[in-house]
């Protein structure tokens, strides 16, 4: 088979948007007929960086790879397929999967037949692409988040050519509902419910890696939550790069917080979302999730910012003002509610003053936790072209100032759960103590505990908690949930 030409990514056309309604496809997805048993007797590795969002892409692929016969390995030593799901938010990670990339060559030495995948953000990425085209020539096929569904003919074609597959798409993507999926957890699960951005936030470069805004059905994604019910699931985790845009591009009466009364109907025990844009955030979201018991009381609510002109800067649509209205907003209304937030310092020429207005929202908000950053460039966004004047020394100081703060507010916000009684979700044996089981509360709090009987990963059981820390709780078993 003639090896076909290289489709590379292009920032460029990744940019742009149109007003046609989406796409769905339902048979997209095949695999031909001579990969059918191609993975037989050989085992395939994963190995996945970023977000939730890629986490499931790579069930996606995981599924696909099963499909076709492959198994998981345990480790790259011993698989004959390794694939990097890759993650571009931030630079220094970036650099970091690079390195990773080269230190696999000499696996490759030992194993010829060793197949190597990138695939994900990065691979959308043209300045990625060329350095491996150029540098890493171990990698046998690249592709990107708008084609996963290819895989079966990506490997096959590089199979029978022995030469390089590329094919990176810089569409607006479409939704395909016919993929195969294998899910890493028995108790909880990952939901898409829609891909892609069309926020443009100056700084970010995920609306040019994952296409425009695509909602799926809902009665597709209702269709998938009850199902995990039925096969046992006790919590789901609603999926998009901004769910609270869930709908917008259907022309119909489909909105989040539609979606979420529907999927809280379903009666599955707990229900999260992420990621929250603040400016589609409504008063009828909020209203639907104080009203369920099964929507969890977590949000995770970025902020960025605290300051209204540093907003305006990294095109955030908000002010400090309207996120603050909207944070008392949910507070008031869904009792007991923890919000958690992301943070950016050193924004190009970010000052003092401005910086310390993020200082002051935080210490307004109090949140329960927070991902915090300095700022990182990413080739193509509209920041990576503007001067800075803060140095590297001033931005890690205000990253350690700021995460002082967070610390001292997340310490003092678990207080309140002190002798309290929670719910919590089994995920199993603590990573420390086999004698020590750890779950989630639905306040999405990491709970520590001893047990005087057997627990089995996705019980909820009743925990009271007698000790408080910054990033977690401990407490005692009182009695499973019935």
């Amino acid at each position: 088979m003639k090896n076909k030409e290289f489709i590379l990514p292009d920032l460029k056309e990744a940019k742009r948007r149109n007003k046609d309604a989406v796409t769905v496809e339902r048979s997209l997805f095949k695999i031909p007929e001579g990969a059918r048993l191609m993975g037989t007797n050989k085992k395939y590795f994963i190995r996945t960086y970023g977000c939730q969002a890629n986490v499931r892409d790579s069930e996606t692929i995981a599924g696909i790879l099963e499909t076709m016969k492959y198994s998981e390995a345990k480790n790259e030593e011993e698989a004959d397929l390794i694939i990097f799901n890759t993650c571009a938010i931030r630079k220094n990670a970036e650099d970091k999967v690079i390195g990773e990339i080269g230190n696999l060559k000499k696996l490759k030495r030992i194993n010829p037949d060793l197949m190597f995948i990138l695939c994900g953000c990065m691979s959308q990425e043209e300045d990625v692409v060329k350095t491996i085209i150029e540098k890493h020539h171990h990698v046998d096929v690249i592709f990107g988040t708008h084609n996963i569904f290819k895989l079966p003919e990506f490997l096959y074609e590089a199979y029978l050519s022995k030469e390089r597959v590329i094919e990176v798409l810089s569409n607006q993507g479409e939704v395909i509902e016919n993929l195969p999926v294998k899910r890493f957890g028995q108790h909880k699960a990952w939901v898409n419910i829609m891909f892609g951005c069309d926020k443009f936030c100056t700084y970010c470069i995920v609306p040019y890696t994952r296409g425009k805004e695509r909602s799926r059905l809902l009665d597709d994604i209702v269709d998938e939550v009850k199902q995990l019910k039925n096969d046992g699931f006790k919590e789901i985790t609603l999926l998009g790069q901004n769910v609270n845009a869930y709908g917008k591009d259907l022309h119909n009466d489909s909105s989040f917080a539609l979606l979420l009364e529907m999927v809280a109907k379903t009666g599955i025990d707990r229900i999260r979302f992420t990621t929250s844009h603040p400016w589609d955030f409504t008063e009828e979201m909020v209203d639907v999730i104080a009203k369920y018991s099964n929507i969890m009381p977590y949000i995770h609510l970025p902020v960025q910012s605290g300051n209204t002109e540093i907003l305006k800067l990294m095109g955030r649509r908000y002010s400090r003002e309207d996120y603050l209205k909207l944070f008392d907003m949910i507070k008031e209304k869904v009792k007991g509610c923890v919000i958690t937030t992301d943070i950016i310092v050193g924004f190009p020429n970010e000052t003092r003053e401005q910086f310390e207005d993020t200082l002051s929202l935080v210490d307004y908000c109090k949140f329960g936790g927070a991902y915090t950053f300095v700022y990182s460039p990413r080739v193509g966004t509209p920041a990576a072209l503007m001067e800075d004047n803060v140095s590297k020394e001033e931005k890690d100081a205000r990253l350690q100032e700021l995460n002082d703060h967070i610390s001292k507010w997340a310490k003092d916000g678990n207080n309140h759960f002190q002798d309290k009684i929670l719910k919590v979700l089994v995920d199993g044996t603590s990573k420390k103590s086999d004698e020590t089981y750890a779950g989630y509360s639905e306040e999405n709090k990491l709970v520590n505990f001893k047990a005087n009987q057997d627990l089995k990963a996705g019980e909820i059981v009743l925990v009271r908690i007698n000790e408080v820390r910054s990033w977690s709780l401990n407490g005692e078993f009182l009695e499973r949930v019935k």
